[in-house]
């Protein structure tokens, strides 16, 4: 029953992805179509005007439009590729560039009155040689300066809000931090009790490498890795669906080598918090300076050990460190070595635990073969 809800759930969150990726992808193509239309239509109307001049036959006004026209849609097809070639866009990116570039057109401007005065003072006319060397070199300058005002703008915007203070690059958050929710706390699935119980107040934002990552897992050809997996999306679909739990699925790819590096990228760009339960992520996020949170370190503060003689039943998944050692799960991921237990390899077995070690790298339950 539980795996009949669990592939609900699943079916229900990737019907529910997949809708909102055609949705996109059906608004990006009507505004792709709607720019090629417009493009073409003023490509094309000064060539309608000039066949309804009189004084012009249809040879002149094909030779005078066809180059202005082919310009254009050209122009309209490179700004278009470029588009379809860089999905992943970057607000910063695009206000960088444009305030580079009004501020190489400002200084290309200065510049140009500082050339033209210079040919006043030569007495350099319109038609001579040396005056149409001052117009390619404004023109030069004015290139270089915009190229290099671009270049400063985007390589060095984390600093400039010292210089603009209003300026802003990144996404302001006020009031309560957002928690950025790594693949380990879905799998987890602790975050369904803690949220719903109102313990965790802030918003919740789940990139979607992160989500892409559940997908993977799920898929996956080892039989703990696909559990987990689908683990994952099942406590996904169920927090996504509570309606007492602010939680967004961000639009963001993956920019560097791994999910973990794109969660501390993306804290350390947009001022989040990360939540995991993976204490490699909690020592990198210290060393860097960014806010990382550890479910298990809650755990460990306001959960009391495992009561000894506490029977239960587990899978026996592989052979622990000795051959008598078994090695099982629980479903939150916690690991239980099995006195005795290596013989049993794939079968169901009752246990009675004996002790409990609970550290930032997890849980961890020592039990023997219950009589």
């Amino acid at each position: 029953m539980d795996s009949e809800k669990t592939n609900l759930s699943q079916s229900s969150f990737a019907a529910e992805q997949s809708k909102d990726r055609a949705s996109r992808r059906l608004v990006i193509l009507t505004i792709r179509l709607l720019f090629i239309t417009f493009m073409f239509a003023a490509a094309i109307l000064p060539f309608i005007a000039g066949l309804n001049a009189t004084n012009q036959t249809i040879d002149e006004v094909v030779i005078d439009h066809l180059g202005p026209l082919i310009s254009t849609i050209a122009f309209a097809i490179i700004v278009l590729v470029i588009d379809i070639i860089t999905p992943n866009k970057r607000l910063s990116a695009v206000l960088g560039v444009y305030l580079g570039l009004v501020a190489g057109l400002f200084a290309a401007l200065a510049v140009s009155l500082l050339i033209d005065l210079i040919g006043d003072s030569w007495g350099l006319k319109r038609g001579d040689v040396a005056f149409q060397y001052l117009t390619l070199l404004k023109l030069v300058c004015g290139i270089t300066l915009c190229y290099f005002s671009i270049s400063i703008v985007f390589t060095t915007k984390d600093n400039l809000r010292l210089v603009l203070p209003y300026i802003e690059f990144t996404k302001k958050v006020r009031g309560i931090r957002p928690l950025l929710v790594d693949t380990s706390i879905l799998i987890d699935g602790r975050i369904k009790q803690l949220a719903t119980s109102k313990f965790i107040d802030a918003p919740l934002i789940i990139p979607q490498f992160v989500v892409n990552e559940l997908h993977t897992l799920s898929d996956s050809q080892d039989k703990t890795k696909r559990e987990r997996g689908r683990r994952g999306l099942s406590v996904l679909a169920v927090i996504r669906n509570s309606s007492q739990i602010e939680l967004t699925i961000e639009s963001s790819e993956i920019t560097s080598s791994g999910v973990d590096r794109g969660l501390l990228d993306l804290a350390e760009s947009c001022g989040y918090r990360v939540l995991t339960t993976d204490s490699n992520l909690q020592q990198v996020g210290q060393i860097e300076g960014i806010t990382v949170l550890n479910l298990n370190d809650l755990s460990s503060a306001v959960r009391m050990q495992a009561v000894p003689g506490a029977v239960m039943q587990i899978e026996v998944v592989r052979m622990g460190e000795s051959p008598k050692q078994g090695v099982g799960y629980l479903p939150d991921g916690t690991m239980v070595v099995i006195e005795d237990g290596g013989e049993s390899v794939g079968e169901h077995v009752m246990i009675e635990v004996t002790n409990s070690l609970q550290t930032s790298a997890g849980r961890m339950i020592f039990a023997n073969l219950a009589d």
